[in-house]
């Protein structure tokens, strides 16, 4: 029979050969959300310093990797607030679909404004609770430097960007109180703010492809 003193010996090196599993799987982990990030910004930054295609493609190319690797649909449903509940199915698809294409044309005009800048990631933390990666990005011009927080989350094996942070000011928190804003002035009506969403990107999107 096992003695009390060995069995709580044994307990006490299962939770510390636990804890070092932890420990060495979330520097893993962190160090693979940075590779993935830094490779995901060089391709945006490499587009816009590529003069041989258009506009047009360059935004597209922005476009696709930032559908691919932002989590759209939950950032979209969590900015319209109170009029997601009562909208229709076909108008939150709608909805769904003009906003990704919102957030790639607000990040698109960021990142080509930061193409010819230096940027290095500084630090990256973890959010043990929420199990969000953080990971603070510096852009470095001649006289300024700025950092950019980057909200990363695992889920099905792959990440996926939640946030971003600019000179401490979240990016998801103040579109849905500019989205809040607008939606106020029509009753929440999710349908008709689509139309004025239409209207914004395309005025956006002509802007941003001279």
């Amino acid at each position: 029979m096992l003695s009390p003193s060995f069995i709580h010996e044994i307990m006490d090196s299962s939770i510390l050969l636990k804890l070092i599993f932890f420990l060495i799987s979330s520097q893993a982990n962190a160090s693979n959300v940075k590779d993935w990030l830094q490779s995901e910004i060089d391709k945006i930054l490499n587009t816009y310093k590529n003069d041989n295609i258009s506009n047009v493609e360059k935004f597209q190319y922005v476009e696709d990797t930032i559908n691919q690797n932002f989590a759209g649909a939950g950032i979209a449903k969590f900015v319209a607030g109170k009029a997601w509940s009562t909208a229709d199915k076909e108008t939150k698809k709608n909805y769904i679909k003009l906003f990704k294409r919102h957030l790639a044309l607000n990040i698109a005009s960021m990142m080509q404004g930061y193409s010819e800048q230096k940027y290095s990631f500084i630090n990256t933390k973890i959010d043990k609770t929420n199990k969000v990666f953080m990971i603070d990005m510096e852009i470095i011009d001649q006289t300024n430097k700025l950092v950019i927080t980057w909200r990363v989350k695992e889920s099905k094996e792959r990440f996926y960007v939640i946030d971003l942070i600019v000179a401490d000011i979240s990016l998801v928190v103040t579109k849905r109180s500019e989205f809040n804003s607008m939606l106020k002035k029509i009753d929440y009506d999710l349908k008709n703010f689509t139309e004025k969403l239409y209207k914004q990107n395309e005025t956006s999107y002509n802007k941003l492809i001279q």
